[in-house]
């Protein structure tokens, strides 16, 4: 599970919540009128319904678990194969990645890899791994989209609700303890507007655009891997190139890492000896 997302929601809730009964009121006040939740919430995704396509609707279940899920894109594990690759393709030539292509996990990799091997110009690898990446960050667009249209949606359905609220009251003004039940119902409506906006819709896409930037930024260093293991580049220059993908934090952890590997080796043929 995503730890922030969850986190977040959950803090961003207990907030309101507080300060709720801080200010004298209930949480159940909150609930008080379902439709007002029902206009707000659902009437906002509706509306995002006429914007988008029944291909993105249907794939809605699948966008919101991402949001919820962890995203395993482990750049200090892609340099590493990369950097490991290209050694082997230094000393034993392209061919020799034949065998391992077939191994590896990541379609995106292996794809490369096997272009490579198969002696496709640099052009065309770069060429065709971009619009690979592009073409995922399009896919990830619609599910972004989806969210921040309906962030956008939903504060106006809540005026649309208060509105409506507000003609009932205008039909109550001889029923002060009516009319004081009304006017709340009617203020409630741009409350849940608000809070689905800036509370759900809008932090959904925020993270959803995050997770496809990490993911891209991903991408696009392999690419790089995949281009320099096809130039035949040392594999000191790969590791390099590749850790100018990472903060300085993250490249000081991985030359320490790179560091150690050898001296642990010799320390074990030492051992073994």
């Amino acid at each position: 599970m995503d730890i922030a997302t969850i986190l977040g929601l959950g803090g961003a809730l207990v907030i309101v919540i507080v300060v709720l009964i801080m200010d004298g009121g209930s949480p159940a006040e909150l609930l008080a009128h379902p439709s007002a939740i029902l206009l707000t919430f659902f009437g906002a995704i509706m509306a995002t319904t006429i914007t988008t396509s029944l291909s993105t609707l249907t794939k809605l279940p699948k966008i919101l678990i991402k949001a919820f899920t962890t995203q395993k894109v482990d750049h200090h594990e892609s340099i590493e194969q990369l950097v490991h690759m290209a050694d082997r393709a230094r000393r034993e030539g392209l061919l020799s990645l034949e065998e391992e292509s077939r191994k590896i996990e990541d379609p995106f990799v292996q794809k490369g890899i096997m272009m490579v091997v198969d002696g496709v110009d640099a052009a065309q690898v770069r060429a065709i791994l971009e619009t690979n990446i592009q073409q995922m960050q399009s896919r990830h667009r619609a599910g972004i989209g989806f969210f921040a249209a309906a962030g956008g949606f939903s504060p106006t359905f809540g005026i649309i609700g208060t509105v409506m609220g507000l003609i009932s009251v205008l039909k109550q003004l001889d029923d002060p303890n009516a009319l004081a039940r009304s006017i709340a119902g009617a203020f409630l409506a741009t409350l849940w507007g608000l809070l689905s906006a800036n509370l759900i819709f809008l932090p959904m896409s925020g993270k959803l655009k995050a997770k496809s930037e990490e993911e891209a930024h991903n991408r696009y260093m392999q690419l790089e891997g995949i281009l320099a293991i096809q130039a035949g580049e040392n594999p000191r220059i790969v590791r390099e190139k590749l850790n100018a993908y990472l903060p300085p934090s993250a490249v000081k952890g991985e030359e320490e890492k790179s560091s150690a590997a050898p001296a642990k080796q010799a320390r074990t043929e030492k051992a073994g000896a």
